[in-house]
């Protein structure tokens, strides 16, 4: 009897052993299990399916004509229309992304301050943002109207002659750029002035002790401080600016869909992709486009990380 109690206890022991190494290592394992599984589903799966389909010459709508290799990518890489809008790309981006950092910079010094109603000015500030890219663009297109445009009527005042916008890709870009700012300034600024918040204001007042002006401290003290902040910005502006779609596809009145205009003068590596997927029907090649803006997008986002870093370290 007491051998038989023995050996139920050694087993009932043992049960509790497995059932606490259960819920040590394996419970914790369920709980994050469910977004492994979405980002299977929703993003390793499509990315690696994209990549399968870029080997392929394949057709949107009649399927799979047969493996072709590396031939998309050959193509690409002596495709003038793609150098034209990798250009582009690169020239919105950079036209849009700089000035639109440094003014949420700006923005976000200056609420940073002591000012009467906060919480106006900061959703004042958030309001671009939660307003639909399309009304957005719809806007600003007919603001850079030809011949009716509130820009050119200012410009006309001032005795500039008149600018058509869409015809040429300096004043296309810039066109895109402005929108790019408006929407995204107030966005960034917000998460600049939470990290700002948080940098401690003993380093202020040591400053001020050791005779610094507000710009040095600025400079000093709390880009320093952010600088973690300016780093992820920086890396999603750049993923943003290398995807840009909306802004440039609604600013378009050629009527002709992911063209950019009547010489593909602001047409993205986005809306080339759009174009030859959704226009031309060309599954695979246009697969091989969205490859290779991936790698853009993670190349140009670890140059901007190690230069941007090494900047703020040495200031």
């Amino acid at each position: 009897m007491g051998e038989t109690r023995l050996r139920a206890g050694v087993r009932t022991e043992g049960v509790r052993r497995v059932a606490e190494w259960l819920d040590r290592r394996v419970t914790p394992l369920l709980f994050v299990a469910p977004f492994f599984v979405l980002f299977a589903v929703f993003g390793l799966f499509p990315l690696l399916y994209t990549a399968w389909v870029s080997l392929h010459d394949w057709h949107l709508v009649d399927g799979d004509q047969g493996f072709t290799g590396a031939a998309n990518y050959v193509q690409l890489l002596g495709d003038p229309n793609f150098y034209n809008a990798l250009l582009n790309t690169v020239s919105i981006f950079v036209v849009a992304t700089v000035p639109q950092l440094l003014c949420a910079l700006g923005i976000a010094a200056l609420l940073d301050r002591p000012l009467r109603g906060r919480t106006a000015w900061h959703t004042a500030v958030l309001l671009p943002n939660v307003v639909s890219v399309a009304a957005v663009a719809l806007i600003f297109a007919q603001l850079f109207g030809r011949d009716y445009g509130v820009v050119n009527w200012v410009l006309a005042a001032v005795g500039v002659s008149p600018v058509d916008w869409q015809a040429n890709a300096w004043s296309a870009h810039l066109g895109v750029a402005v929108m790019v700012v408006w929407r995204w300034a107030g966005y960034n600024a917000l998460l600049y002035l939470a990290a700002m918040q948080a940098v401690p204001r003993e380093l202020y007042e040591a400053a001020e002790i050791d005779g610094a002006s507000r710009w040095r401290s600025f400079w000093s003290v709390t880009v320093p401080g952010i600088r973690s902040t300016i780093l992820f910005t920086v890396v999603v502006s750049t993923i943003g600016g290398l995807q840009l779609f909306a802004e440039p596809q609604l600013f378009d009145s050629s009527g002709t869909a992911g063209v950019g205009g009547n010489d593909r003068q602001f047409q993205t590596l986005a809306m080339y992709l759009y174009e030859n997927g959704f226009g031309l029907f060309k599954a695979g090649y246009a697969s091989a486009i969205a490859w290779v803006l991936f790698l853009l997008c993670a190349g140009f986002g670890l140059v901007n990380v190690l230069v941007l870093r090494k900047a703020i370290r040495r200031g």
